[in-house]
């Protein structure tokens, strides 16, 4: 579709704004877009929009309860908000329809990194980049989660 293809060209440019008319127009012709849907929802997030961006998720979670990109970038959506443990079930349900989804595991280590649970967030990383070994962001998160705890221990030694 020619409306997405633009819209995707306008959010590469940064101008998000306009893109979201393209995506709204797309949607006019095909509400059930789910590639649609997900695009908008992507837009929305990128310009902080969360709670929009969760409701255009959703819709196309209702439309295909397994697709995996909605449900990973919902559980990011929700993450931004704080919402860990909305965040961790989401990417559990990614986890159980593909264990190889690099991008959920480690975005679920970054969840339970931000509840403190240090050692599950270093096992998810881990997961990923066996996955993945190219992937940034669980090797980058795998370094700042094992210095976290070495600094935990060395609290723990002068108190």
């Amino acid at each position: 579709m020619a409306l997405l293809e633009q819209a995707f060209d306008l959010c590469e440019d940064g101008k998000f704004e306009d893109a979201l008319q393209f995506y709204d127009e797309a949607l006019k012709k095909e509400p059930d877009n789910i590639q649609a849907l997900i695009d908008k929802a992507t837009t929305l997030q990128n310009i902080g929009r969360l709670k929009q961006s969760i409701k255009f998720y959703q819709k196309a979670i209702d439309l295909d309860s397994k697709n995996t990109d909605a449900l990973v970038n919902m559980g990011s959506a929700l993450h931004s908000l704080e919402k860990y443990d909305e965040a961790i079930a989401l990417y559990d349900k990614v986890i159980k329809l593909d264990k190889k989804n690099a991008m959920a595991l480690a975005y679920k280590g970054l969840s339970l990194g931000e509840q403190g649970k240090i050692q599950d967030a270093i096992k998810y990383f881990k997961k990923s980049l066996k996955i993945d070994s190219n992937y940034d962001l669980p090797r980058v998160s795998i370094e700042m989660a094992k210095e976290i705890l070495r600094n935990l221990r060395k609290q723990a030694k002068t108190q």
